[in-house]
Protein backbone atom coordinates (compact mmCIF):
# COMPACT_ATOMS: atom_id res chain seq x y z
CA UNK A 1 0.00 0.00 0.00
CA UNK A 2 1.73 3.42 -0.90
CA UNK A 3 0.48 7.14 -0.10
CA UNK A 4 -0.10 9.29 -2.87
CA UNK A 5 2.27 12.64 -3.37
CA UNK A 6 -0.78 14.23 -3.58
CA UNK A 7 -2.27 13.59 -0.06
CA UNK A 8 1.39 13.70 1.16
CA UNK A 9 1.11 17.67 0.47
CA UNK A 10 -2.21 17.48 1.75
CA UNK A 11 -1.44 16.51 4.83
CA UNK A 12 2.04 18.78 4.99
CA UNK A 13 -0.23 22.11 3.88
CA UNK A 14 -2.57 21.04 6.62
CA UNK A 15 0.39 21.11 9.29
CA UNK A 16 1.69 23.95 10.10
CA UNK A 17 5.41 22.76 11.41
CA UNK A 18 5.79 25.29 14.14
CA UNK A 19 2.52 24.47 15.65
CA UNK A 20 3.10 20.37 15.20
CA UNK A 21 6.71 20.83 17.17
CA UNK A 22 5.25 23.47 19.29
CA UNK A 23 2.70 20.92 20.73
CA UNK A 24 5.97 18.89 21.95
CA UNK A 25 7.76 21.74 23.09
CA UNK A 26 8.10 25.49 23.33
CA UNK A 27 9.56 27.05 20.93
CA UNK A 28 11.34 30.43 21.26
CA UNK A 29 10.64 33.06 17.91
CA UNK A 30 14.31 34.30 17.03
CA UNK A 31 13.79 36.54 13.74
CA UNK A 32 12.12 34.87 10.66
CA UNK A 33 12.81 31.36 12.46
CA UNK A 34 11.89 29.62 15.61
CA UNK A 35 15.08 27.86 18.27
CA UNK A 36 14.78 25.33 21.12
CA UNK A 37 16.86 22.55 23.09
CA UNK A 38 17.19 19.79 20.79
CA UNK A 39 15.39 16.82 21.62
CA UNK A 40 17.90 14.60 19.81
CA UNK A 41 20.66 14.70 21.89
CA UNK A 42 21.69 17.30 24.79
CA UNK A 43 22.85 20.42 24.68
CA UNK A 44 23.01 23.45 26.91
CA UNK A 45 22.68 26.12 24.10
CA UNK A 46 19.88 26.23 21.64
CA UNK A 47 21.08 24.73 17.86
CA UNK A 48 17.32 23.49 17.01
CA UNK A 49 15.48 25.72 13.99
CA UNK A 50 12.88 25.85 12.98
CA UNK A 51 11.76 27.38 9.66
CA UNK A 52 8.21 28.55 9.16
CA UNK A 53 8.39 29.56 5.38
CA UNK A 54 10.26 26.31 4.40
CA UNK A 55 8.28 24.08 6.44
CA UNK A 56 11.24 22.19 7.98
CA UNK A 57 13.75 22.30 10.76
CA UNK A 58 17.16 21.81 11.73
CA UNK A 59 19.09 20.83 14.19
CA UNK A 60 22.92 22.56 13.74
CA UNK A 61 24.08 20.36 16.37
CA UNK A 62 23.65 16.75 15.71
CA UNK A 63 22.21 17.37 12.34
CA UNK A 64 18.77 15.86 12.67
CA UNK A 65 16.47 18.00 10.19
CA UNK A 66 13.40 17.35 7.65
CA UNK A 67 9.68 17.94 7.65
CA UNK A 68 6.93 17.54 9.87
CA UNK A 69 6.91 13.85 8.96
CA UNK A 70 10.73 13.53 9.85
CA UNK A 71 10.07 14.98 13.15
CA UNK A 72 7.29 12.62 14.40
CA UNK A 73 9.20 10.04 12.99
CA UNK A 74 12.24 10.80 15.00
CA UNK A 75 10.39 12.03 18.14
CA UNK A 76 7.55 9.57 18.55
CA UNK A 77 10.20 7.09 16.87
CA UNK A 78 7.65 5.50 14.34
CA UNK A 79 7.76 4.69 10.88
CA UNK A 80 6.93 6.86 8.22
CA UNK A 81 2.81 5.48 6.97
CA UNK A 82 2.29 5.95 11.30
CA UNK A 83 3.86 9.66 10.85
CA UNK A 84 1.65 10.33 7.97
CA UNK A 85 -1.45 8.85 9.97
CA UNK A 86 -0.88 10.97 13.26
CA UNK A 87 -0.79 14.04 10.90
CA UNK A 88 -3.68 13.72 8.98
CA UNK A 89 -5.79 12.96 11.67
CA UNK A 90 -4.55 16.01 13.28
CA UNK A 91 -5.63 17.79 10.27
CA UNK A 92 -8.74 15.50 9.88
CA UNK A 93 -7.58 14.22 6.75
CA UNK A 94 -8.46 10.95 5.67
CA UNK A 95 -6.34 8.67 4.00
CA UNK A 96 -6.95 6.83 0.96
CA UNK A 97 -3.64 4.18 -0.24
CA UNK A 98 -3.30 3.21 -3.39
CA UNK A 99 -3.02 -0.14 -3.75
CA UNK A 100 0.30 -2.02 -4.53
CA UNK A 101 0.67 -4.87 -6.15
CA UNK A 102 -1.27 -8.42 -5.46
CA UNK A 103 1.94 -9.61 -3.27
CA UNK A 104 2.42 -6.60 -1.83
CA UNK A 105 -1.20 -6.66 -0.76
CA UNK A 106 -1.19 -9.74 0.37
CA UNK A 107 1.76 -9.47 2.77
CA UNK A 108 0.21 -6.11 3.78
CA UNK A 109 -2.94 -7.92 4.55
CA UNK A 110 -0.90 -10.89 6.73
CA UNK A 111 1.12 -8.68 8.96
CA UNK A 112 -2.14 -6.75 9.44
CA UNK A 113 -3.81 -9.73 11.11
CA UNK A 114 -0.68 -10.97 12.51
CA UNK A 115 -0.85 -8.24 14.91
CA UNK A 116 -4.43 -8.27 15.34
CA UNK A 117 -3.70 -11.67 16.35
CA UNK A 118 -0.84 -11.06 18.90
CA UNK A 119 -2.78 -8.16 20.37
CA UNK A 120 -5.97 -10.07 21.35
CA UNK A 121 -3.70 -13.00 22.06
CA UNK A 122 -1.84 -10.49 24.81
CA UNK A 123 -5.54 -10.16 25.98
CA UNK A 124 -6.42 -13.43 26.54
CA UNK A 125 -3.04 -14.29 28.21
CA UNK A 126 -3.48 -11.17 30.86
CA UNK A 127 -7.15 -11.87 31.79
CA UNK A 128 -6.00 -15.28 32.55
CA UNK A 129 -3.47 -13.97 34.64
CA UNK A 130 -5.85 -11.36 36.52
CA UNK A 131 -9.28 -12.63 36.20
CA UNK A 132 -9.37 -15.99 36.30
CA UNK A 133 -8.74 -18.80 38.96
CA UNK A 134 -6.12 -20.86 36.24
CA UNK A 135 -3.93 -17.78 37.17
CA UNK A 136 -3.51 -17.80 40.55
CA UNK A 137 0.41 -19.73 41.23
CA UNK A 138 1.35 -17.43 38.45
CA UNK A 139 -0.21 -14.60 40.29
CA UNK A 140 1.52 -15.94 43.84
CA UNK A 141 4.85 -16.20 41.72
CA UNK A 142 4.65 -12.62 40.91
CA UNK A 143 3.68 -11.16 44.04
CA UNK A 144 6.49 -12.94 45.53
CA UNK A 145 8.59 -11.10 42.89
CA UNK A 146 7.46 -7.35 43.72
CA UNK A 147 4.95 -7.55 40.55
CA UNK A 148 1.91 -6.11 41.96
CA UNK A 149 -1.35 -6.26 39.73
CA UNK A 150 -1.02 -2.64 38.94
CA UNK A 151 2.57 -3.27 37.39
CA UNK A 152 1.05 -6.62 36.06
CA UNK A 153 -1.68 -4.28 34.49
CA UNK A 154 1.05 -1.64 32.53
CA UNK A 155 3.33 -4.32 31.13
CA UNK A 156 0.14 -6.34 30.01
CA UNK A 157 1.72 -9.45 31.84
CA UNK A 158 -0.18 -12.95 31.43
CA UNK A 159 -0.43 -16.21 31.91
CA UNK A 160 -0.78 -19.50 29.68
CA UNK A 161 -2.00 -22.55 31.09
CA UNK A 162 -0.72 -25.44 31.44
CA UNK A 163 -2.84 -27.32 29.13
CA UNK A 164 -2.12 -28.95 25.70
CA UNK A 165 -4.19 -26.90 23.08
CA UNK A 166 -6.25 -24.34 25.30
CA UNK A 167 -4.61 -21.13 23.18
CA UNK A 168 -5.57 -23.00 20.00
CA UNK A 169 -8.86 -23.75 21.09
CA UNK A 170 -9.55 -20.10 21.94
CA UNK A 171 -8.06 -18.59 18.34
CA UNK A 172 -9.71 -20.94 16.75
CA UNK A 173 -12.83 -19.86 18.24
CA UNK A 174 -12.00 -16.29 17.27
CA UNK A 175 -11.62 -17.09 13.98
CA UNK A 176 -8.07 -17.99 13.06
CA UNK A 177 -7.04 -21.17 11.65
CA UNK A 178 -4.11 -23.36 11.85
CA UNK A 179 -2.32 -21.89 9.08
CA UNK A 180 -2.36 -18.84 10.72
CA UNK A 181 -1.45 -19.55 14.80
CA UNK A 182 1.37 -21.57 12.99
CA UNK A 183 2.41 -19.01 11.20
CA UNK A 184 2.18 -16.81 14.62
CA UNK A 185 4.49 -19.20 16.66
CA UNK A 186 1.67 -19.23 18.82
CA UNK A 187 1.30 -22.92 18.22
CA UNK A 188 3.24 -25.73 16.96
CA UNK A 189 2.60 -28.76 15.03
CA UNK A 190 3.98 -31.96 15.77
CA UNK A 191 6.38 -32.13 12.71
CA UNK A 192 6.99 -28.50 12.58
CA UNK A 193 9.22 -29.69 9.29
CA UNK A 194 6.13 -30.29 7.59
CA UNK A 195 4.32 -27.35 5.95
CA UNK A 196 1.38 -29.54 5.06
CA UNK A 197 1.14 -30.88 8.68
CA UNK A 198 -1.78 -28.21 9.61
CA UNK A 199 -4.30 -30.18 11.12
CA UNK A 200 -5.68 -28.95 14.66
CA UNK A 201 -5.76 -32.52 16.16
CA UNK A 202 -2.11 -32.69 15.94
CA UNK A 203 -1.34 -28.82 16.74
CA UNK A 204 -0.72 -28.08 20.41
CA UNK A 205 0.07 -24.38 21.98
CA UNK A 206 3.86 -23.48 22.27
CA UNK A 207 3.36 -21.93 25.77
CA UNK A 208 2.10 -23.82 28.35
CA UNK A 209 2.20 -23.05 32.28
CA UNK A 210 4.11 -19.83 31.44
CA UNK A 211 3.93 -16.15 33.00
CA UNK A 212 3.78 -14.34 29.61
CA UNK A 213 6.05 -11.00 28.56
CA UNK A 214 4.38 -9.67 25.69
CA UNK A 215 7.24 -7.92 23.45
CA UNK A 216 6.34 -5.04 21.66
CA UNK A 217 7.92 -2.77 18.61
CA UNK A 218 8.64 0.24 18.62
CA UNK A 219 5.32 1.48 18.04
CA UNK A 220 3.69 -0.57 21.20
CA UNK A 221 2.58 -3.16 19.10
CA UNK A 222 2.71 -6.65 20.82
CA UNK A 223 4.65 -8.86 18.30
CA UNK A 224 5.90 -11.74 19.92
CA UNK A 225 6.24 -12.89 23.66
CA UNK A 226 8.89 -14.45 26.35
CA UNK A 227 6.90 -17.14 28.72
CA UNK A 228 8.45 -17.70 31.93
CA UNK A 229 7.75 -21.28 33.65
CA UNK A 230 6.06 -21.12 37.03
CA UNK A 231 7.36 -24.27 38.09
CA UNK A 232 10.79 -24.70 36.86
CA UNK A 233 10.71 -28.50 34.91
CA UNK A 234 14.03 -30.10 34.18
CA UNK A 235 13.16 -30.81 30.69
CA UNK A 236 12.48 -27.64 30.08
CA UNK A 237 14.09 -24.14 29.40
CA UNK A 238 12.92 -21.64 32.27
CA UNK A 239 12.25 -18.88 29.13
CA UNK A 240 10.95 -19.68 25.97
CA UNK A 241 10.61 -16.80 23.58
CA UNK A 242 8.15 -16.92 20.48
CA UNK A 243 10.24 -17.75 16.60
CA UNK A 244 10.86 -15.43 14.38
CA UNK A 245 7.92 -14.38 12.55
CA UNK A 246 7.36 -12.17 9.48
CA UNK A 247 6.54 -9.79 12.51
CA UNK A 248 9.72 -10.46 14.98
CA UNK A 249 12.96 -11.07 14.12
CA UNK A 250 14.97 -11.35 17.73
CA UNK A 251 18.10 -9.34 16.66
CA UNK A 252 16.28 -6.71 15.91
CA UNK A 253 14.05 -5.87 18.93
CA UNK A 254 14.76 -4.63 22.70
CA UNK A 255 12.14 -5.55 25.72
CA UNK A 256 10.92 -2.48 26.88
CA UNK A 257 12.16 0.36 24.29
CA UNK A 258 8.76 1.12 23.51
CA UNK A 259 8.30 2.39 26.99
CA UNK A 260 11.86 3.70 27.89
CA UNK A 261 12.98 5.42 24.58
CA UNK A 262 12.14 9.06 26.06
CA UNK A 263 14.38 8.29 29.29
CA UNK A 264 17.11 6.98 27.31
CA UNK A 265 17.15 10.48 24.95
CA UNK A 266 16.81 12.18 28.92
CA UNK A 267 19.90 10.33 30.35
CA UNK A 268 21.96 9.80 27.18
CA UNK A 269 22.43 6.79 28.80
CA UNK A 270 20.97 2.84 28.47
CA UNK A 271 21.21 0.41 31.05
CA UNK A 272 20.92 -2.52 29.71
CA UNK A 273 19.42 -6.26 31.44
CA UNK A 274 19.50 -9.87 31.04
CA UNK A 275 15.47 -10.85 32.01
CA UNK A 276 12.27 -8.93 31.79
CA UNK A 277 11.67 -9.05 35.51
CA UNK A 278 15.14 -7.26 36.00
CA UNK A 279 14.23 -4.28 33.34
CA UNK A 280 10.47 -4.53 35.16
CA UNK A 281 11.34 -3.81 38.68
CA UNK A 282 13.99 -0.78 37.53
CA UNK A 283 11.23 0.79 35.42
CA UNK A 284 8.87 0.61 38.14
CA UNK A 285 11.37 1.85 40.88
CA UNK A 286 11.62 4.60 38.63
CA UNK A 287 15.03 4.18 36.94
CA UNK A 288 13.28 4.49 33.27
CA UNK A 289 16.51 4.52 30.74
CA UNK A 290 16.67 0.51 30.81
CA UNK A 291 16.43 -2.20 27.60
CA UNK A 292 16.87 -5.47 27.79
CA UNK A 293 17.96 -7.79 24.35
CA UNK A 294 16.04 -10.52 23.37
CA UNK A 295 18.92 -12.81 24.15
CA UNK A 296 22.14 -12.33 26.11
CA UNK A 297 24.20 -10.50 23.43
CA UNK A 298 23.83 -7.01 21.39
CA UNK A 299 23.67 -7.60 17.65
CA UNK A 300 24.83 -4.47 15.87
CA UNK A 301 21.30 -3.82 14.61
CA UNK A 302 19.95 -3.35 18.18
CA UNK A 303 23.13 -1.19 18.81
CA UNK A 304 22.82 0.82 15.94
CA UNK A 305 18.92 1.53 17.22
CA UNK A 306 20.56 2.69 20.71
CA UNK A 307 23.31 4.61 19.05
CA UNK A 308 20.10 7.05 17.62
CA UNK A 309 19.51 7.63 21.55
CA UNK A 310 21.99 7.82 23.69
CA UNK A 311 25.83 7.61 23.62
CA UNK A 312 26.64 5.16 26.40
CA UNK A 313 25.70 1.65 27.66
CA UNK A 314 25.70 0.71 31.12
CA UNK A 315 25.86 -3.71 30.78
CA UNK A 316 24.16 -4.82 33.80
CA UNK A 317 24.33 -8.31 33.64
CA UNK A 318 24.73 -11.24 36.68
CA UNK A 319 27.98 -10.98 38.56
CA UNK A 320 28.22 -14.86 37.55
CA UNK A 321 30.37 -16.36 34.62
CA UNK A 322 27.32 -16.39 32.23
CA UNK A 323 26.59 -12.89 32.92
CA UNK A 324 30.39 -11.96 32.31
CA UNK A 325 30.04 -13.84 28.93
CA UNK A 326 26.91 -12.40 28.07
CA UNK A 327 28.39 -8.22 27.97
CA UNK A 328 31.76 -9.11 26.57
CA UNK A 329 29.61 -11.01 23.46
CA UNK A 330 27.75 -7.65 23.45
CA UNK A 331 31.13 -5.35 22.97
CA UNK A 332 31.81 -5.55 19.36
CA UNK A 333 28.52 -4.39 18.34
CA UNK A 334 28.77 -1.82 20.89
CA UNK A 335 31.75 -0.56 19.75
CA UNK A 336 31.43 -0.79 16.46
CA UNK A 337 28.51 2.00 16.91
CA UNK A 338 31.16 4.41 18.48
CA UNK A 339 28.91 3.58 21.81
CA UNK A 340 30.68 4.12 25.30
CA UNK A 341 30.65 0.41 27.61
CA UNK A 342 30.70 0.77 31.17
CA UNK A 343 29.95 -2.74 33.10
CA UNK A 344 28.08 -2.69 36.36
CA UNK A 345 29.30 -5.63 38.84
CA UNK A 346 26.53 -6.81 41.04
CA UNK A 347 27.18 -7.88 44.42
CA UNK A 348 27.58 -11.42 44.62
CA UNK A 349 24.08 -13.41 44.47
CA UNK A 350 22.43 -10.45 43.06
CA UNK A 351 20.51 -9.54 40.14
CA UNK A 352 19.00 -6.04 39.29
CA UNK A 353 15.65 -7.23 39.98
CA UNK A 354 16.80 -8.60 43.41
CA UNK A 355 19.13 -5.40 44.39
CA UNK A 356 16.60 -2.73 44.45
CA UNK A 357 13.76 -4.34 45.67
CA UNK A 358 16.39 -5.65 48.74
CA UNK A 359 18.52 -2.44 49.35
CA UNK A 360 16.18 0.85 46.57
CA UNK A 361 16.53 2.54 44.13
CA UNK A 362 19.57 5.07 45.67
CA UNK A 363 21.76 1.42 46.40
CA UNK A 364 21.28 0.64 42.53
CA UNK A 365 22.09 4.35 41.24
CA UNK A 366 25.25 4.24 43.25
CA UNK A 367 26.43 0.63 41.27
CA UNK A 368 25.22 2.71 38.17
CA UNK A 369 26.99 5.54 38.88
CA UNK A 370 29.98 3.20 40.08
CA UNK A 371 30.50 1.23 36.81
CA UNK A 372 34.28 0.65 35.45
CA UNK A 373 34.55 1.29 31.87
CA UNK A 374 34.44 -1.62 30.13
CA UNK A 375 38.07 -1.30 28.83
CA UNK A 376 39.51 -0.74 32.45
CA UNK A 377 37.61 -4.37 33.34
CA UNK A 378 38.84 -6.23 29.95
CA UNK A 379 42.43 -4.94 30.71
CA UNK A 380 42.48 -6.34 34.10
CA UNK A 381 40.89 -9.51 33.25
CA UNK A 382 42.81 -10.36 30.13
CA UNK A 383 46.53 -9.55 32.25
CA UNK A 384 45.50 -11.10 35.91
CA UNK A 385 47.45 -14.46 36.65
CA UNK A 386 49.53 -13.75 33.21
CA UNK A 387 53.23 -13.27 33.55
CA UNK A 388 54.06 -10.16 31.66
CA UNK A 389 57.77 -10.41 31.77
CA UNK A 390 57.34 -13.41 29.25
CA UNK A 391 57.18 -11.85 25.90
CA UNK A 392 55.18 -14.63 24.79
CA UNK A 393 52.47 -14.16 27.02
CA UNK A 394 52.72 -10.34 26.50
CA UNK A 395 52.59 -10.89 22.68
CA UNK A 396 49.15 -13.02 23.66
CA UNK A 397 47.57 -10.33 25.95
CA UNK A 398 48.39 -7.85 23.17
CA UNK A 399 46.55 -9.32 19.89
CA UNK A 400 43.73 -10.07 21.90
CA UNK A 401 43.28 -6.66 23.30
CA UNK A 402 44.30 -4.85 19.56
CA UNK A 403 41.39 -7.14 18.21
CA UNK A 404 38.82 -5.89 19.97
CA UNK A 405 40.72 -2.58 19.88
CA UNK A 406 40.05 -2.56 15.87
CA UNK A 407 36.35 -2.29 16.83
CA UNK A 408 36.75 1.32 17.91
CA UNK A 409 35.96 3.52 15.42
CA UNK A 410 35.95 6.85 16.89
CA UNK A 411 39.88 8.36 17.01
CA UNK A 412 39.68 9.74 19.98
CA UNK A 413 37.99 6.51 21.93
CA UNK A 414 40.55 4.50 20.14
CA UNK A 415 43.90 6.89 21.43
CA UNK A 416 42.59 6.82 25.02
CA UNK A 417 41.94 3.29 24.84
CA UNK A 418 45.67 2.53 23.33
CA UNK A 419 47.02 4.52 25.87
CA UNK A 420 45.92 2.49 28.80
CA UNK A 421 46.66 -0.82 27.51
CA UNK A 422 49.98 0.20 26.36
CA UNK A 423 50.45 1.70 29.88
CA UNK A 424 49.04 -1.58 31.54
CA UNK A 425 51.65 -3.62 29.45
CA UNK A 426 54.76 -1.73 29.53
CA UNK A 427 55.19 -1.51 26.42
CA UNK A 428 55.07 1.80 23.57
CA UNK A 429 51.72 3.30 21.93
CA UNK A 430 53.11 2.68 18.84
CA UNK A 431 54.02 -0.57 19.12
CA UNK A 432 50.78 -1.86 20.19
CA UNK A 433 49.03 0.48 17.79
CA UNK A 434 50.64 -1.45 14.91
CA UNK A 435 48.92 -4.82 16.13
CA UNK A 436 45.65 -3.31 16.31
CA UNK A 437 43.93 -4.33 12.38
CA UNK A 438 43.01 -2.34 10.22
CA UNK A 439 39.66 -3.22 9.52
CA UNK A 440 37.45 -1.40 7.11
CA UNK A 441 33.90 -1.52 7.99
CA UNK A 442 30.83 0.47 7.23
CA UNK A 443 29.31 3.57 9.20
CA UNK A 444 26.80 2.22 11.79
CA UNK A 445 24.21 4.02 10.44
CA UNK A 446 24.09 1.73 7.67
CA UNK A 447 24.65 4.68 4.78
CA UNK A 448 28.37 3.62 3.54
CA UNK A 449 31.49 6.15 4.07
CA UNK A 450 31.76 5.26 0.04
CA UNK A 451 27.85 6.61 -0.34
CA UNK A 452 28.01 9.59 1.84
CA UNK A 453 31.02 10.78 -0.18
CA UNK A 454 29.42 10.29 -3.80
CA UNK A 455 26.18 12.09 -2.22
CA UNK A 456 27.66 14.85 -0.32
CA UNK A 457 28.35 17.28 -3.42
CA UNK A 458 30.69 19.84 -3.66
CA UNK A 459 29.89 23.57 -3.21
CA UNK A 460 28.76 24.43 -6.59
CA UNK A 461 26.45 21.72 -6.63
CA UNK A 462 25.28 22.54 -2.64
CA UNK A 463 24.61 26.44 -4.40
CA UNK A 464 22.57 24.72 -6.97
CA UNK A 465 20.60 22.72 -5.09
CA UNK A 466 19.55 25.10 -2.66
CA UNK A 467 18.47 27.45 -5.50
CA UNK A 468 16.69 24.76 -7.52
CA UNK A 469 14.48 24.57 -4.37
CA UNK A 470 14.04 28.17 -3.86
CA UNK A 471 13.36 29.56 -6.81
CA UNK A 472 11.25 29.11 -9.28
CA UNK A 473 13.37 30.61 -12.30
CA UNK A 474 16.60 28.79 -11.05
CA UNK A 475 14.32 25.80 -11.18
CA UNK A 476 13.09 26.28 -15.05
CA UNK A 477 16.61 27.74 -16.26
CA UNK A 478 18.61 24.10 -14.65
CA UNK A 479 15.38 21.71 -16.08
CA UNK A 480 15.99 23.87 -19.83
CA UNK A 481 19.77 22.76 -19.66
CA UNK A 482 21.24 19.70 -20.55
CA UNK A 483 21.62 18.81 -17.40
CA UNK A 484 21.14 14.97 -17.38
CA UNK A 485 24.51 14.96 -20.08
CA UNK A 486 26.40 17.65 -17.90
CA UNK A 487 26.05 15.94 -14.68
CA UNK A 488 26.31 11.79 -15.69
CA UNK A 489 30.23 13.45 -16.12
CA UNK A 490 30.63 14.29 -12.69
CA UNK A 491 31.10 12.90 -9.06
CA UNK A 492 28.67 14.32 -6.39
CA UNK A 493 25.35 15.08 -8.25
CA UNK A 494 22.95 13.07 -6.37
CA UNK A 495 21.01 15.27 -5.20
CA UNK A 496 20.91 17.97 -8.00
CA UNK A 497 19.58 14.83 -10.43
CA UNK A 498 16.96 13.88 -7.47
CA UNK A 499 15.88 17.54 -7.27
CA UNK A 500 15.73 18.23 -11.03
CA UNK A 501 14.08 14.73 -12.07
CA UNK A 502 11.53 15.26 -9.33
CA UNK A 503 8.10 17.04 -9.35
CA UNK A 504 9.02 19.46 -6.39
CA UNK A 505 7.61 22.66 -6.84
CA UNK A 506 10.29 25.77 -5.45
CA UNK A 507 9.30 27.77 -2.49
CA UNK A 508 6.04 25.29 -2.45
CA UNK A 509 6.17 24.04 1.48
CA UNK A 510 3.75 21.40 1.20
CA UNK A 511 5.52 20.18 -2.25
CA UNK A 512 8.85 20.47 -0.53
CA UNK A 513 7.89 18.07 2.26
CA UNK A 514 6.54 15.57 0.29
CA UNK A 515 10.00 15.80 -1.54
CA UNK A 516 12.36 15.37 1.96
CA UNK A 517 9.97 12.11 2.68
CA UNK A 518 11.04 10.54 -0.54
CA UNK A 519 14.68 10.64 0.69
CA UNK A 520 16.66 8.63 3.07
CA UNK A 521 16.98 10.04 7.07
CA UNK A 522 20.25 10.92 5.95
CA UNK A 523 19.94 12.50 2.94
CA UNK A 524 16.74 14.09 4.24
CA UNK A 525 18.99 15.85 7.27
CA UNK A 526 21.71 17.14 3.87
CA UNK A 527 19.06 19.18 2.29
CA UNK A 528 17.16 20.82 6.14
CA UNK A 529 20.41 21.96 6.24
CA UNK A 530 21.50 23.38 2.98
CA UNK A 531 17.61 25.15 3.72
CA UNK A 532 18.18 26.62 7.24
CA UNK A 533 21.78 28.74 5.75
CA UNK A 534 21.85 32.12 4.33
CA UNK A 535 22.29 31.76 1.03
CA UNK A 536 23.78 35.11 -0.59
CA UNK A 537 22.08 36.42 -3.63
CA UNK A 538 23.32 34.96 -6.75
CA UNK A 539 23.06 34.16 -10.14
CA UNK A 540 22.65 30.29 -11.00
CA UNK A 541 24.40 30.55 -14.79
CA UNK A 542 27.11 31.08 -12.75
CA UNK A 543 27.76 27.67 -10.75
CA UNK A 544 26.12 26.24 -13.47
CA UNK A 545 28.65 27.35 -16.10
CA UNK A 546 31.23 25.95 -13.49
CA UNK A 547 30.13 22.61 -14.10
CA UNK A 548 29.52 22.74 -17.54
CA UNK A 549 33.19 23.15 -17.72
CA UNK A 550 33.95 20.71 -15.09
CA UNK A 551 31.89 18.08 -17.24
CA UNK A 552 33.71 19.12 -20.29
CA UNK A 553 37.11 19.27 -18.50
CA UNK A 554 36.36 15.71 -17.28
CA UNK A 555 35.58 14.44 -20.81
CA UNK A 556 38.81 16.02 -21.91
CA UNK A 557 40.79 14.34 -19.94
CA UNK A 558 39.33 11.26 -21.01
CA UNK A 559 39.87 12.06 -24.56
CA UNK A 560 43.63 12.89 -23.65
CA UNK A 561 44.01 9.39 -22.36
CA UNK A 562 43.02 7.42 -25.01
CA UNK A 563 44.55 8.84 -27.67
CA UNK A 564 47.56 7.65 -25.69
CA UNK A 565 46.45 3.77 -26.04
CA UNK A 566 48.12 2.03 -28.60
CA UNK A 567 46.41 -0.06 -31.38
CA UNK A 568 44.03 2.71 -31.99
CA UNK A 569 43.26 2.77 -35.82
CA UNK A 570 43.61 5.66 -38.22
CA UNK A 571 40.01 6.22 -37.80
CA UNK A 572 40.13 6.19 -34.15
CA UNK A 573 42.62 8.76 -33.58
CA UNK A 574 41.32 11.12 -36.25
CA UNK A 575 37.89 11.05 -34.38
CA UNK A 576 39.69 11.44 -31.11
CA UNK A 577 41.74 14.40 -32.35
CA UNK A 578 38.43 15.81 -33.30
CA UNK A 579 36.72 15.42 -30.18
CA UNK A 580 39.79 16.60 -28.42
CA UNK A 581 39.52 20.00 -30.66
CA UNK A 582 36.09 20.23 -30.13
CA UNK A 583 36.08 20.15 -25.91
CA UNK A 584 38.74 22.75 -26.46
CA UNK A 585 37.06 25.20 -28.28
CA UNK A 586 34.15 24.79 -25.80
CA UNK A 587 36.82 25.64 -22.72
CA UNK A 588 37.57 28.94 -24.77
CA UNK A 589 33.90 29.35 -25.16
CA UNK A 590 32.89 29.63 -21.22
CA UNK A 591 35.41 32.79 -20.83
CA UNK A 592 32.79 34.84 -22.87
CA UNK A 593 29.92 36.27 -21.05
CA UNK A 594 26.65 34.42 -20.26
CA UNK A 595 23.71 35.59 -18.31
CA UNK A 596 20.91 34.20 -16.93
CA UNK A 597 17.86 34.35 -14.08
CA UNK A 598 19.23 35.72 -11.30
CA UNK A 599 17.72 34.53 -7.66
Amino acid sequence: MAIPSETLEQIAAANDIVEVIGSYFPLKRAGTNFKALCPFHQEKTPSFTVSPSRQTFHCFGCGAGGSAFRFIMDYEHVDFPAAVRKLAARAGITIVEERGAAGEDRQYEARRKLLKLHAEAAEWFHENLTKREIGEPARKYLKQRGITNEIAKRWQLGYAPDEWDAFGVWARGQGYDTRELVASGLIKTKDDDQASNLNPKTSYDRFRGRIMFPICNREGEVIAFSGRLVKEQEDAPKYLNSPETPLFQKANVLFGFHKSKRALIEANSAIVCEGQLDLISLFEAGIMNVVAPQGTAFTNTQANLLKRYVSEIVLCFDADAAGRKAAERSLDALLQNDLIVRLVEMPPGEDPDSLVRREGKEVFEKCIAGARDFFDYLIERETANVDLTSLGAKMQVARTLAETVSYVHNPMMRGEIISKISARLAVSVSEFAALVPKQIRKASSGVTTERLERVVPRNDIALLCILALRSVEAHQFLRSQNWREVLSQLPSTYFLQRILESEVRPNDAASLSAFLASLEPEEEEIISGWLHLKTPPNAVAVPWLRLRQAAVRRQLEVAKDQIKLTKLTVGEVINLQKQILDLQEQLNEFSRPVGGPDT
